[in-house]
């Protein structure tokens, strides 16, 4: 994905696209994932979770290549459908997977899953700009072939989750928590696109927001980089805090801590401000989705998929009514929604979270 994100100006060039049809890529990729986010819950089952980690890795680095290839809008179009679809569907498993093995742990592990996640995104980042001069088919062919050989040396691994079972449960600790109702399930669901809305706002806006203010090119492009770095940080850390003080107060603290940070790099008006509130920012909303999608494992593959689906439109629409909001007032009063969203996920975390994590 950052490879991609990263080349996209080669990308739009290499098929002649202005700003119009590169939306529309965008968007083709957009509905592509909604779609594969769909259909990979309906079928993540335990036995196939091997199959759909491996074939769904597999297809979205092949998809990787196939826009790389891609020389005309009919050509980017289809590639990115795909790819989005492959996305989703891998999406799916990896979650799922990710809810399994934390069970077969017996503790919070989740956290750091999504660490790699981060992590992915910043060395995927880091080879696109070190390979700037290269031909970006050349990169994603590169990219695709060396993401499908993991894969393949992984299916060893993989095959081991369609025996990992719960555990046991520990002397007194009853049964493992399960969903108590649709709207507990809707309401997760809530604040992941609340909080994954606060992501698409720092991908799409953190160095415009910079920019405003007078920052240089460097500095601004900083922004997203130390925001992203922030969130790994928290991420890693993320599963010892869960242990120790349980998911509904970690998600609480951290959402306040978000919704202070970006409040004051709004407000501040100044470059050190706004770059210290977009890095509390990642660092606040760290551990909100991991704990999200654990709290949703609780209701299988299906409701993981509900989780991630609903969580990936606050990413798809959230820069476009930023920018909306901006249009009607300014770029800083825009920006306060990402926060008081992150406020509405501090007050709502205790019911989100209670009795559906172990």
């Amino acid at each position: 994905m950052a490879v991609w994100g990263a080349r996209m100006p080669a990308v739009q060039q290499a098929a002649h696209l202005g700003t119009a049809g590169l939306a529309l890529v965008l968007l083709a990729a957009a509905v592509g994932m909604v779609a594969g986010l769909q259909l990979g819950g309906r079928y993540a089952r335990p036995a196939r979770l091997p199959a759909q980690l491996t074939s769904g890795s597999i297809a979205l680095a092949g998809c990787l290549v196939l826009v790389g290839q891609g020389e005309s809008l009919s050509a980017l179009l289809l590639a990115a459908l795909a790819f989005g679809l492959a996305h989703g569907v891998l999406d799916v498993a990896a979650n799922t997977a990710a809810v399994r093995c934390q069970n077969a742990f017996g503790r919070p592990i989740m956290s750091g899953l999504h660490a790699a996640y981060s992590l992915g995104a910043l060395a995927g980042a880091a080879l696109a700009a070190l390979t700037a001069q290269a031909p970006h088919s050349t990169l994603f062919t590169a990219t695709g072939a060396l993401l499908a050989g993991v894969a393949v040396a992984a299916v060893p691994v993989t095959r081991s989750l369609s025996g990992a079972e719960r555990p046991a449960m520990r002397a007194g600790a009853g049964k493992l928590p399960l969903l108590s109702s649709p709207g507990k399930l809707w309401l997760l669901a809530a604040l992941a696109a609340a909080s994954l809305l606060g992501e698409g706002a720092a991908a799409d806006w953190a160095a415009v927001h910079l920019h405003t203010l007078g920052a240089p090119t460097a500095a601004s492009a900083t922004a997203f980089a130390l925001y992203s770095a922030a969130m790994a940080a928290g991420r890693l850390t993320g599963d010892r805090l869960t242990a120790a003080f349980g998911a509904p107060t970690v998600v609480r603290a951290g959402a306040l801590l978000a919704t202070a940070g970006l409040t004051l790099g709004v407000i501040g008006n100044s470059t050190p401000l706004a770059l210290t509130g977009w890095a509390v920012f990642g660092l606040g909303l760290s551990t909100t989705v991991p704990s999200l999608i654990t709290a949703a494992g609780a209701g299988g593959a299906k409701a993981v998929a509900t989780v991630t689906a609903t969580g990936y439109l606050g990413v798809f629409a959230g820069p476009a009514l930023i920018g909306a909001l901006a249009s009607a007032t300014t770029l800083p009063m825009a920006l306060l929604l990402p926060a008081l969203l992150a406020a509405a996920v501090a007050a709502l975390a205790h019911r989100a979270l209670e009795n559906t994590t172990p």
